[in-house]
């Protein structure tokens, strides 16, 4: 029985799925970025790449960011 979700996130999870099934496992991160890259611009889903992200820790800022690959956000 198919779970009801979130819309954006079923297309995200799909153009990860695509890229997946064409490419296989095995490649290094940057390739599936890559990939992921273009499936998303293909599908029309707006995207991000390399985001960095400050960090709190008990109200305070951190000198570290969190690196993101990749970010999907509209």
């Amino acid at each position: 029985m198919p779970v009801k979700g979130d819309p954006k996130t079923t297309v995200i999870i799909g153009a990860a799925m695509q890229v997946h099934g064409e490419l296989g496992c095995g490649f290094l991160e940057s390739v599936y970025q890559e990939a992921v890259a273009i499936e998303f611009a293909c599908r029309d889903i707006p995207f991000q790449r390399e985001v960095t992200l400050p960090i709190r820790y008990k109200g305070q800022l951190l000198q570290t960011l969190y690196a993101m690959a990749m970010s999907s956000s509209n």
